[in-house]
This record gives C-alpha cells, sequence and structure tokens, in this order.
C-alpha cells in the first residue's frame, strides 16, 4: 500500500550507503535489523517455501460463485502497489441510491487455515512498510500475484454491497463470492487531482464508463461520510513524509496530504467493515472487531480545544470534537495537521477484541459507530484473512473454523503485532531523518509534542518532519503543545534524535 513511499526511500537507501561514512551504512540491513529486533519473521521456512512452489496460479471459479467479471470495476492505491486487496464499482439505483460494491481478494482460496503459510502469516500478522523495503505478510508470489486483484486478471472475491440513499443512510447491504477483473487500476494522486478539476489521468480520459463511475463513487462516498460526520465520526488529516533527493542526496522531507480519491477508498472501505461486522451478527457468528474506545487523555483534548476558544463537555463526546475538528480544519488548514496529529495521540491505540453474538465489545470512537471489523485487506493483515473465513463459512452455513478461544488468541496477536509494526515504521523513520539532519546538530526547530509519558517527551519538528526524544529542558511540555527545541544529536546506526527543549513558540 505505501510502495510509493517504499520506492522513494529505497533510492534514498542507495544513495545513502554510498555517500555515509565511505557507503559503509546499509539503509537496507537497518530495516531489517529493526524488523527482526521486533520479533517479526521476515523469511519463509522450508514446509511454507514447499506450499509456495506448488502453487501456480490464481484460484479458479467454484459453483455457485456469482461471474461479475463484466462489470466496469476499478481500484485506486498508490502509483507503485501491487498488493491490490480491492476494487469497486457502483451504480445508480432508480430512486436516487447507490448501490456500492467493493470486492476483496479472496486470499483463504489459496491459503487455507493452518497450512504453513497461514502459520507465517499468524506469526507476523501484517505486512510491514519500512519505506525503505516492504515485508510481506504473504509471499509476494501471492500477494502481488495470485491473491492480488491485478488488472485485467481474473480472480475470486468476497464481494460487499452497500445500498447508501440520497441522504448517506446504508439502506441494505449483502456479502456473496463473486468472480471479477479489474478493468482500470488506477492511483491516488491522478485521480485525486482529476477529481479536484485537474486533467483526468491516461486511464481515464475518453472513457466515458470509467468517468462515469469515479464521479458516481465520489458522490456514494460523500454522501457516507456525510453521514459518519453527522454521527460524530473524527476526521483528520495527519501527514506522511517522503524524502526528497537532489544530486543523489536527500534534500528534505515532503509531506503528502489526503485528496479526494484517497478519501473515496477509506469511506468505501469503512461502509464495507461495517457491512462484514454487520453480516457476521445477524448470522449469530462471532468474529473479530475493531475497537477504538473512548481518548485515554480526553482532560488533554479538553484543554487543547480550550487554547482555540472551543468548549468541550467534561465527558468524552465523539460529536463535540467532530464538529470542532471541522471548525479548525475551516479556520486554519494550513496547521490543521499538527492539531489532528495531537488528537490522534491523545485518543490512544485501537485494538482487537472477540467479537460475541448480541454482545456489544465496545465501538470505534474515531468512527462513531459499534460495528466495526477489519475485512477488506487479507493480503496483509492477518485479522481480515481470518474474518474472511467466518464469512466465507457463514456464506456456506458450515461450522466456524474458529472457536471463541481462538478468536481471542487472533485477536491478541493482531493487536501486538500492529503495535510492534507501528514502532518498526517509527523507528526506520528516525533513522532515516537521523541521516537527513546529522549534519544540522546545534540548530533550532519549531515543534510540536506528540507524546509526554513515563518513556520519555518526544516531538516532531514541522520542517523537516522528523520525530525525536527532547532529552532535556522539556519540563511542563504536553501533547499538543508547539516548542522550540534544539538538535544536540542524530545517530542513523541507532535512529536516535535528541532534542534539547529552548521553551514555547
Amino acid at each position: 500500500m505505501l510502495a510509493t513511499t517504499a520506492s522513494l526511500l529505497s533510492t534514498f537507501a542507495r544513495t545513502e550507503m554510498s555517500h555515509h561514512n565511505g557507503g559503509s551504512f546499509d539503509m537496507h540491513a537497518a530495516a531489517r535489523r529493526i524488523l527482526t529486533a521486533a520479533k517479526f519473521e521476515p523469511d519463509l521456512d522450508a514446509a511454507a517455501t514447499r506450499q509456495v512452489d506448488q502453487i501456480n496460479g490464481p484460484a479458479p471459479m467454484p459453483a455457485g460463485v456469482k461471474d461479475l467479471r463484466q462489470l466496469p470495476w476499478s481500484s485506486i492505491d498508490n502509483n507503485e502497489s501491487r498488493d491490490l486487496d480491492q476494487i469497486e464499482v457502483a451504480e445508480q439505483l432508480p430512486d436516487g441510491s447507490i448501490k456500492l460494491v467493493v470486492a476483496v481478494a479472496d486470499v483463504d482460496a489459496l491459503v487455507p487455515k493452518g497450512s504453513p503459510l497461514d502459520e507465517h502469516a499468524f506469526a507476523n500478522c501484517t505486512s510491514v512498510y519500512t519505506g525503505i523495503d516492504v515485508f510481506p505478510m504473504l509471499p509476494e508470489k501471492l500477494s502481488t500475484n495470485f491473491t492480488s486483484l491485478n488488472e485485467n486478471e481474473d480472480r475470486l472475491a468476497i464481494a460487499i454491497e452497500t445500498v447508501v440513499d440520497r441522504q448517506g443512510n446504508v439502506t441494505a447491504y449483502d456479502v456473496y463470492r463473486a468472480m471479477v477483473r479489474n478493468k482500470a487500476q488506477l492511483a491516488y494522486d491522478a485521480v485525486g487531482d482529476w477529481l479536484g478539476g485537474g486533467d483526468a489521468p491516461t486511464k481515464v480520459a475518453g472513457n466515458a464508463t470509467l468517468i462515469e463511475q469515479l464521479k458516481l463513487q465520489r458522490d456514494a462516498s460523500q454522501r457516507l461520510k456525510a453521514e459518519r460526520i453527522r454521527n460524530g465520526a473524527l476526521e483528520f488529516d495527519t501527514i506522511e513524509a517522503t524524502p526528497i533527493a537532489k544530486n543523489g542526496k536527500i534534500v528534505d522531507l515532503k509531506v503528502l496530504h489526503r485528496n479526494q480519491a484517497r478519501d473515496l477508498i477509506e469511506d468505501f472501505m469503512i461502509a464495507s467493515n461495517v457491512a462484514i461486522a454487520k453480516f457476521l451478527e445477524a448470522k449469530g457468528r462471532s468474529g473479530i472487531r475493531r475497537v477504538v474506545r473512548e481518548p485515554e487523555r480526553w482532560g488533554r483534548i479538553v484543554e487543547l480545544a480550550g487554547r482555540y476558544g472551543a468548549t468541550l463537555p467534561a465527558e468524552p463526546d465523539s460529536l463535540a470534537l467532530a464538529h470542532f475538528l471541522i471548525e479548525r480544519r475551516t479556520a486554519d488548514p494550513d496547521r490543521f495537521p499538527d492539531l489532528s496529529l495531537s488528537i490522534v495521540k491523545l485518543m490512544g491505540p485501537g485494538i482487537y477484541v472477540l467479537d460475541l453474538p448480541g454482545k456489544d465489545p465496545g465501538g470505534h470512537f474515531g468512527l462513531a459507530t459499534h460495528d466495526y471489523t477489519h475485512a477488506t485487506a487479507p493480503n496483509r493483515r492477518y485479522a481480515d484473512l481470518v474474518t474472511q473465513r467466518l464469512v466465507k463459512a457463514a456464506l456456506a452455513d458450515a461450522p466456524p473454523p474458529y472457536s471463541n478461544d481462538e478468536l481471542t488468541a487472533v485477536a491478541k496477536q493482531c493487536t501486538e503485532r500492529e503495535d510492534a509494526e507501528n514502532k518498526v515504521e517509527r523507528s526506520v523513520r528516525k533513522t532515516v531523518a537521523a541521516l537527513l539532519l546529522r549534519d544540522q546538530v546545534g540548530q533550532t526547530f519549531d515543534a510540536i509534542v506528540t507524546g509526554a509519558n513515563e518513556k520519555g517527551t518526544f516531538v516532531r519538528t514541522i520542517r523537516p518532519p522528523a520525530e525525536g526524544m527532547v532529552v532535556s529542558n522539556h519540563k511542563g511540555f504536553d501533547v499538543g503543545d508547539k516548542v522550540r527545541v534544539k538538535l544536540v544529536a542524530a545517530d542513523p546506526n541507532k535512529g536516535f534524535i535528541d532534542f534539547e527543549g529552548k521553551g514555547e513558540r
């Protein structure tokens, strides 16, 4: 999913191998070292390798599967993404509603439960996109080929329908197996620019069917988003940093922002994940829910809002927070990513939990919903692959493939490995930033505090967007504070960036 960033950072890694200490610093080796230190297993064992060698093509179409290959499916992802988990199509209905269908790759068809590849996937639970190299949960022969919904290839999928009325209400949903064919692999940046009024991408220009499809999908997306926001869903705009090279050497980190195409896919994935959670509940089946509980530090969020003249309730209230965020995005869009980052840090992490029929394991505070799972990325998230097996068993009226104890164990492992993945990606970004900043020790930067707890005080500089620890003069710093810091050390070999606090700005 982050192939563009990975490609740019891989180029960076090659240039830094030749520029840093006479070619002694190897970013690829550093990324792998960080990964294995976090107890990820990047290599297949002998049994899993044999299983991969025996797979010579995509899964065939079994009886009873809907043939939807004729529909004008398309995908939107990063420029160079090759692990395509989902494709989309929309249909205008006579009453003004829009029927949206998201097809999710049927990974289980080639990776059955308990197989060596499944055991390998469970050990890692997620693909890790370090920006330097991608360490896939499943080998590329599958994740970027036989189980990827590649352009002009027939693939088995789980189809998830949602019908959205003019007001944004989902009035119906359905789930079934299908054979699909991606007619156009598109990219976020190009589609986003076009939807924002720019030139049409090459594959879109002159293709009336695809143009109509994308505009209809945008309409469905906007309806879904508007309804979520009315319910109190939170809209953030956090940044993603990409290195910029000049004359073979990194000179800056560029910030990538959201656009309409990214929003469109996000809206579709949320709707589809909600539909799957409701489907399993309606079937009386256990599952795995994705839960984000009420913010751990709501009081600090209230305090931050007060700095902008806003008053939030004393108790967590997603609708009030959503309205505050909308107001701040409108009032100061340039600084909204900094506020978004602060709120995200204060909300606390999401977790996976067992979902029993008729029980409420907790909702997703950020999405303002009590029905949410992860089901749309089975090539790169193990929770999604497990959910896919649960769905297929329910569709076939077959016994559940997992006991509740097994689902509890899966949820715990997926949560732990996701936390480890985030730490790996953060450590690699810090190593990259340390390489960029190693010649700027002693300089002072504007920054925002991103963490303040027993583990230390952490900041992200505004330009370049680099994260590090404030090792001195940080008394009184708290998440969301805008401060000045002096760079006192940048060591890419250890992935450390250390600052000294210089006070608020």
